[in-house]
């Protein structure tokens, strides 16, 4: 059953909204955990409101700090299956999650939705911090043939089981999805990517970052451009990367 991972600081604006999503566009059965850092978290009784009618969703108490604190809790908490990452503040496109599921299901470990791929948006967002994280993805992609051309974007789909073998070693915040990808490739794990559209928040007050994080970025950069050229000299095992069959068919109707 699908797992749904949501860190949260502070989003009872946009909470609801984010449950109205998942409710249309996530394929029952699944169970959305809500992970939070305080009990004073705005988040908190707006979710304990909405759980007395939805069995699937629950609260999670973070076990640690921020938002990497959160993910780790959740991941552990869920164990083993699919887990999908979600932001709260409705930047992420959860249409595609059916898409993703049938990836998961055709034995990828990875499913990794994509702003720059072929079909994939990215709308609103700080020109340096969008135009780093293409740069990261593309060059990444082009170098050493990483199965993403999205590095950065943490609504990421992935095997619970996986994650808690690898274990997270992140300690600032988002580069969390950089790492755990780079450290997947270089196993040779199973991969896929799919297109996505992603929306800067309307609501709320973001916690990333960026020129505190960007050294942690930069590493796990260096890690993945490592393992690449591993592979190129078979030195680590290769990586498979899953079609999204869908996005051909999409192509040959067009």
């Amino acid at each position: 059953m699908l797992s749904l991972i949501v860190p949260v600081y502070n989003e009872a604006d946009n909470f609801p909204a984010l449950v109205r999503e998942v409710e249309r566009h996530v394929p029952p059965p699944f169970t959305l955990y809500t992970v939070y850092d305080f009990d004073a978290d705005t988040t908190v009784p707006v979710a304990r409101d909405l759980a007395t009618t939805r069995p699937w969703l629950r609260l999670a108490r973070n076990q640690g700090k921020g938002v990497v604190g959160a993910l780790r809790t959740g991941f552990r908490v869920v164990g083993s299956g699919p887990a999908l990452v979600v932001m709260a503040d409705l930047s992420d496109d959860l249409t595609g999650v059916p898409r993703m599921l049938s990836l998961y299901r055709s034995g990828a470990r990875l499913v990794c939705p994509s702003r720059y791929s072929p079909g994939g948006r990215q709308l609103g967002g700080p020109w340096l911090k969008k135009t780093i994280s293409r740069l990261a993805g593309i060059s990444l992609n082009v170098f050493v043939r990483f199965p993403t051309r999205d590095a950065t974007n943490n609504f990421r789909l992935y095997d619970a089981a996986l994650v808690n073998e690898m274990g997270i070693e992140s300690v600032g915040g988002f580069e969390l999805a950089l790492e755990l990808t780079a450290k997947a490739f270089r196993r040779g794990e199973r991969i896929a990517e799919v297109p996505t559209t992603w929306r800067d928040r309307v609501a709320g007050v973001s916690r990333f970052q960026f020129r505190k994080w960007l050294p942690r970025y930069a590493y796990w950069y260096g890690y993945a451009l490592r393992a690449g050229i591993e592979r190129r000299f078979g030195l680590a095992p290769g990586c498979v990367v899953i079609p999204d069959r869908s996005v051909a068919a999409d192509r040959q109707a067009a």
